[in-house]
């Protein structure tokens, strides 16, 4: 008998968005009981974390995936994404499950019929709505006294869509089935799950962002199975579909006709080929093709621990941050300051490498510009708001305030470095709080308050490196001579190099630090 014939339809993994990692490893590992089975760089995008949660084993069907987008901007959920996904669980355990989200301060609904099957109604931190599905062919967990109930497989997933009937068809490609109905509600059916489509005729479209679904995939037999699929789509010169190898499966993606990213992937050739069975999930891997940057990647993508694991604990302060902590910190933090569109994690990899024990916290600036980030304000002509800047500056010292309060930041023991608008941020910062930084790294800096006053500045300590080939400051001149007024121990230094950062700038960072410290 082949293969194929003994191969199971239904869905291979769900893919969402998340805004804080710690909370979304909180509550799929230390509330629903998934295991973490792989983490990696983003394939479309390294810079952003990605990763998989499932059972121990990482068998398609039990896979749910996170996008990181670390503090990012919230989505709309609406027509043309998944609405919901479902776990089954034990049905005898259902009791158990309304105990165990009352315990976690997770709020619970229900549990009320949906096709015959007893559910409850959760939502995950990012508000995604998770429910669980009691399941009458699962037996109960041997050990859930000891470890406290467990999801299993995905039972279902939900799509939002203006076209029922068009959808429904679709689906029927992958191996699903016309099921029951309720209300506005299909139920497609596969040899192992469900799929919801729900006619939301005159509602809102998705928008993506956190708290939103990314696409769900679909299970194929093999790499033939998904090139046949990729033919028989592309008779209808209406679908756009493209072609993946993601290491631990290939995959087909197309968009249903009513909006939904599906993908359709292999079951192999499976998490466990970079990592040992039974250890899934505890190393960072990036994709092939940028395995040149995976140490600077394990330092820029944001941290987090599993249950039981040490932590930094989270604050609200008014900048948006995080911290990487190294495996032995040392006594000193950088605090890092990005450049025009950046973020919190661009100096990350340079901090580290300047000092491999410091602690980093990276800082986010406010401000955007055509969608960049930036620290304040500026005005066509080279100009700045000085009112924005000086706004800034005050709540960027209640963030010091509150920082060094909250985490238990040593003021001696902190280094503040800033790239670009992040240097010229920093000079403001100390000419409007004299004496809140004490010693700072300024990487292509210049002044941006048109009148600074003299203020005195004898116990902070600066580098200031600047570029000699660098178009986009010019001169440091101006921000040299009003340092020097105001009794600064400044070190300059001027490199070969443009606006970009260099190795230089590292070394002359390193050894200005052990001089310095």
């Amino acid at each position: 008998m082949s293969q194929e014939k003994h191969f199971a339809t239904g869905i291979h993994h769900v893919t969402l968005v998340t805004r804080r990692v710690q909370d979304n490893v909180d509550f799929y590992v230390g509330f629903l009981g998934m295991s973490l089975v792989k983490r990696t760089g983003g394939f479309e995008d390294t810079e952003q974390l990605h990763l998989f949660y499932g059972n121990p084993e990482a068998e398609p069907g039990s896979l749910v995936t996170f996008l990181v987008w670390e503090d990012g901007a919230p989505g709309r959920v609406g027509n043309g994404q998944v609405s919901e996904i479902a776990f089954s669980v034990p049905k005898d355990e259902i009791g158990q499950w309304v105990t165990r989200a009352l315990t976690h301060a997770v709020k619970v609904e229900g549990p009320k019929q949906e096709f015959g099957e007893p559910v409850l109604r959760l939502k995950d931190p990012d508000g995604i709505i998770v429910k669980l599905v009691g399941y009458a062919d699962l037996a109960a967990s041997s050990d859930v006294a000891a470890t406290g109930p467990k999801v299993h497989r995905l039972r279902a997933v939900t799509l939002l869509t203006e076209t029922p009937e068009e959808t429904t068809s679709f689906l029927s490609r992958f191996g699903y089935r016309s099921g029951p109905a309720e209300g506005n509600v299909r139920r497609m059916l596969s040899e192992t799950d469900a799929v919801d489509v729900r006619n939301a005729n005159g509602y809102v479209p998705g928008i993506p962002g956190t708290g939103t679904a990314d696409h769900v995939a679909f299970r194929a037999a093999d790499v033939a199975a998904i090139e046949r699929m990729e033919t028989d789509i592309s008779h209808d010169h209406s679908i756009q579909t493209t072609m993946h190898d993601r290491k631990y499966f290939t995959s087909l993606y197309v968009r249903e006709p009513g909006g939904t990213l599906i993908e359709y992937a292999t079951d192999g050739p499976g998490f466990a080929i970079d990592e040992e069975a039974g250890r899934l999930g505890e190393q960072l891997f990036m994709p092939p093709w940028d395995e040149a940057r995976a140490a600077d990647m394990r330092v820029f993508l944001p941290q987090f621990s599993l249950p039981g694991q040490p932590r930094m604990p989270r604050r609200d302060l008014p900048f948006a941050h995080r911290f990487f902590v190294p495996e032995e910190p040392g006594r000193e933090t950088f605090v890092l300051l990005h450049g025009s569109g950046g973020s919190e994690g661009d100096l990350m990899p340079s901090a580290h490498r300047i000092s491999a024990r410091a602690t980093l916290l990276g800082v986010r600036g406010r401000s955007t510009e055509e969608g960049s980030l930036r620290w304040f304000r500026r005005f066509p002509g080279g100009l700045f708001d000085q009112k924005d800047i000086e706004a800034e500056v005050h709540a960027f010292a209640a963030f010091v305030a509150g920082a060094t309060e909250s985490y238990r930041l040593e003021a001696d023991e902190m280094t503040f470095i800033g790239f670009s608008n992040g240097a010229n941020f920093l000079a403001s910062v100390m000419a409007l709080y004299p004496g809140l930084i004490r010693r700072a790294i300024l990487l292509r800096p210049m002044m941006v308050l048109e009148d600074p006053a003299v203020v005195d500045l004898e116990g902070t300590r600066l580098l200031l490196v600047n570029g000699r080939q660098d178009a986009v400051v010019p001169s440091t001149r101006r921000l040299e001579a009003w340092l020097a007024a105001c009794g600064a121990r400044l070190t300059a230094s001027s490199i070969d190099a443009g606006h970009q950062l260099t190795d230089e700038d590292v070394a002359l960072a390193r050894q200005w630090m052990s001089e310095n410290d």
